[in-house]
């Protein structure tokens, strides 16, 4: 197929890492075109400062590097966590909810630059390729996008550093971290190599944000995390802008040994894979949020809310954030944060934590004269036996036809 020519200028999601930095080189060789190099701080730290340097030697005429940080704790982590939303029940889905937002600010620099491609370094057998892709075409139905896992014939790691050794491209030269990894501030994440093999446990050193909880510190520490409208808005008392908080609770979770995961989950595109996840902060935000909304929400929105948790973390998993059922599902669940007003109590401790306490002093539907076991004069013992009868009834009646037949 005859490439050159076709594209103009293409904007790529660049990491500096093998797979990108060739794909630069690839797209400058193959398509004859201007590349753009973006990258997104998403809390990654010290791996951003090598990339403008690393991306102008590539071939790159330009490089941006977006600090979107604050937006993306505040408009993609917290939504998703108003809905307790983990995928299969574990993955706390760090790597799926940055994609989107990578993806509206690469369509906006190549909207800003007239280019009339975008790039990414997704497989064709991953999810992120889905997850860049339905963004994309989200912003501009006509954009042409550009997946050189599906075009060319680099099929492997030897082929790669083949590439990058013909072209003068730097790559790493140790292999004692074999596996890919993905970290931003809700998370990181590892795959490849040794855990391919899904008998084998992760290695120690393999984990960068948390402590391993038998080497944890022989105390609990307690932290106290208050929220306003389903949103954590401060750690013992002090107020933190949302990138902070979650860099915060990174910090207490990562020191007690919190957030690790091992799982194996099923892709978007039909096949299981394992990875390994420490999410220290968003352990901790999760378990507090628990229990803000136990003393808080009503019974039956509560259960309304959990019942389309799957959904709506599959919608995030499979890569339709910006689909209009997660909107419609996102208006919903914010409805129902609306009394979540008020502190948790966690209690962290080697590898665990746990909420200890719970209040509100504005929204709290707990009413010690009902629910105590001391005497009261608010609830009516009595009428539970009517209660009980009409509930028992269906299975009274399916009990008595099936006695007569």
């Amino acid at each position: 197929m005859q490439k050159k020519g076709t594209i103009k200028k293409a904007v790529l999601a660049y990491s500096g890492g093998l797979d990108t930095s060739i794909i630069l080189k690839w797209l400058v060789e193959e398509y004859g075109c201007e590349v753009i190099a973006f990258a997104a701080d998403l809390g990654q730290g010290e791996e951003l400062d090598f990339i403008p340097e690393k991306a102008k030697k590539t071939g790159a005429s330009k490089c941006f590097i977006e600090d979107l940080r604050e937006e993306f704790v505040r408009d993609f982590v917290f939504p998703m966590f108003r809905a307790n939303a983990i995928y299969e029940g574990r993955y706390f889905l760090g790597t799926s909810i940055a994609r989107p937002l990578i993806a509206k600010k690469q369509m906006e620099i190549a909207l800003a630059e007239g280019a009339d491609a975008v790039s990414h370094g997704a497989t064709g057998k991953g999810n992120d390729q889905v997850r860049f892709e339905l963004g994309y075409y989200h912003f501009d139905p006509s954009i042409h996008v550009i997946a050189p896992w599906r075009e060319w014939d680099l099929n492997s790691r030897s082929a790669l550093e083949a590439y990058a050794k013909k072209h003068g491209i730097p790559v790493p030269t140790s292999k004692k971290f074999p596996w890919s990894s993905d970290r931003n501030l809700l998370h990181i994440s590892f795959e490849g190599d040794i855990l391919e093999d899904p008998w084998a446990e992760a290695p120690e050193e393999m984990y960068v944000l948390s402590t391993r909880p038998e080497d944890a510190p022989d105390q609990p520490e307690f932290v106290e995390i208050e929220f306003k409208n389903g949103d954590p808005v401060a750690i013992n008392g002090e107020q933190l802008s949302p990138a902070n908080l979650l860099a915060k609770l990174n910090e207490l979770g990562g020191k007690h040994g919190i957030g690790r995961i091992d799982l194996m989950e099923n892709r978007y595109v039909g096949m299981k894979s394992r990875g390994v996840y420490e999410t220290p902060g968003g352990t901790i935000l999760e378990e507090a949020h628990r229990g803000v909304e136990s003393i808080t929400m009503d019974r039956e929105v509560m259960h309304l809310r959990d019942s389309l948790i799957p959904r709506y973390a599959e919608m995030v998993y499979n890569g339709y954030w910006f689909a209009p059922e997660r909107e419609a599902l996102q208006t919903l669940i914010d409805d129902t944060q609306k009394t979540v007003n008020g502190m948790a109590r966690v209690k962290l401790y080697k590898g665990h934590c746990r909420v200890v306490g719970r209040k509100s002093d504005t929204d709290s539907l707990f009413n010690v004269e009902f629910a105590t076991f001391e005497a009261d004069e608010v609830y009516n013992q009595a009428d539970a036996e009517g209660f009980i009868k009409l509930n028992a009834l269906r299975l009274r009646i399916r009990s008595m036809m099936n006695k007569k037949a």
